[in-house]
């Protein structure tokens, strides 16, 4: 099927060659609909958009169209608590327990903060079966959460908590705000609306389906005939169910990924995985995170803290789920020997699932998002973001 090759939106002087390599992922690298945004110094450099916000119907995809970011959604919500941390509503060193008596139920009262941030935890899943029915129900989502036991002991080993990250996020934040605001209502009110960008963990009821994109998805069957392009150890793993990877992936029934931002699931908050906005949000959010505008008010602790080199688990940097080695820092990823990203490895971000990604690069005060409503099979590095990715930073490099 034919793509549109209008691309829209800007490019300033001397970024020119990122609408170029943009275009070339609908001409060549088969993209059907997605956007990106590139700030400098606070200021947007580059915001494109192109394609078709439904394959099927071929209604293009425009400057207003919102779509699902998937793991990106990590990266959101720990602005959120970064915000949090300015405020000095939390101890980064603290046991979770502090703030929420509950949580240290199951051999968990020792458990930090940190390593809660860090997939250090153990808490890859949850056991119950009632997850579904209590997303719509916080404090009986929060019940579930304190109850569970860790997969391994604290501080030893980390391990991607896949959707369970966001659930202990939320009910954190709902702990230690003066409002009790969920993690989806505190980025409305706190970032988002100052920010004046569109990016929601729960989607408002007056988002018409107009807006959103269509994610194209797949099935088990499909996912089975991209295996090469996971991790051996993790695809491996995934075959057996008591698996940390399997296990971390179970806790919502969906058969395809793109469930997550339709009906059922897309007004609820999963701040791990079912973000919704555009990529010209996610930058300027993460553009935020680097002090670039000061009505945030993010202290200079916490910024020291989304750059410090991350610590090492005690028996290695192995990630348990997705077998791989992978370093972390307050809820987001860092470059690592296979993930490599920015300019130093002051760097931090959070890769979302068939292709998105969003970032800050504090070593040349630049923040990158890309978002697309055709799912690739990388956890990280599609071929179509990367592209753009390395076009975006060969333009600054030429400054």
């Amino acid at each position: 099927m034919a793509i549109s090759f209008d691309i829209h939106g800007h490019a300033l002087p001397g970024f020119e060659r990122v609408r170029k390599v943009f275009a070339d992922n609908f001409a060549h690298r088969g993209e059907q609909g997605a956007s990106v945004a590139f700030y400098h110094r606070g200021i947007p450099v580059v915001d494109l958009w192109g394609g078709y916000r439904c394959i099927k119907s071929r209604d293009p995809w425009k400057e207003s169209t919102l779509v699902l970011t998937y793991s990106v959604t990590k990266g959101i919500a720990a602005a959120v608590l970064a915000v949090a941390h300015s405020r000095g509503w939390f101890d980064f060193e603290e046991p979770v327990c502090r703030y929420w008596p509950e949580f240290a139920h199951a051999g968990k009262e020792q458990i930090t903060i940190r390593q809660l941030l860090t997939h250090q935890a153990g808490l890859v899943s949850l056991d119950s079966r009632r997850i579904p029915q209590s997303l719509h129900d916080l404090d009986a989502l929060s019940d579930l959460l304190a109850r569970q036991r860790p997969a391994w002991k604290p501080g030893s080993r980390h391990g991607y908590h896949t959707l369970t990250l966001g659930w202990y996020q939320n009910e954190l934040l709902r702990r230690i705000d003066p409002q009790r605001r969920s993690l989806g209502a505190f980025l409305q009110e706190e970032i988002a609306a100052p920010l004046g960008v569109e990016y929601y963990i729960g989607v408002p009821d007056d988002i018409s389906d107009e807006r959103m994109a269509v994610i194209e998805g797949f099935g088990r069957s499909e996912l089975v005939r991209h295996f090469h392009e996971l991790p051996i150890g993790m695809v491996i793993a995934s075959l057996w169910p008591g698996s940390y990877v399997s296990r971390s992936v179970r806790n919502l029934p969906f058969a395809n990924p793109a469930e997550l931002g339709g009906e059922k699931y897309r007004h609820i908050e999963i701040p791990s995985a079912n973000g919704i906005g555009t990529a010209r949000a996610i930058a300027k959010i993460y553009s935020a995170m680097l002090g670039e505008y000061e009505f945030l008010g993010l202290a200079s602790d916490t910024l020291a803290l989304l750059t410090e080199p991350p610590r090492i688990p005690t028996l290695g940097a192995r990630d348990a789920v997705l077998h791989i080695p992978t370093r972390y820092t307050f809820g987001l990823s860092r470059p690592g020997p296979v993930m490599r990203f920015g300019t130093s490895e002051q760097a931090f971000g959070a890769f979302g699932a068939g292709g998105a990604f969003g970032f800050a690069d504090p070593s040349t005060r630049c923040s990158y998002a890309y978002v697309t409503n055709k799912m690739g099979f990388r956890l990280f590095d599609d071929r179509r973001e990367k592209a753009v990715r390395e076009a975006c930073f060969d333009c600054i490099r030429a400054l």
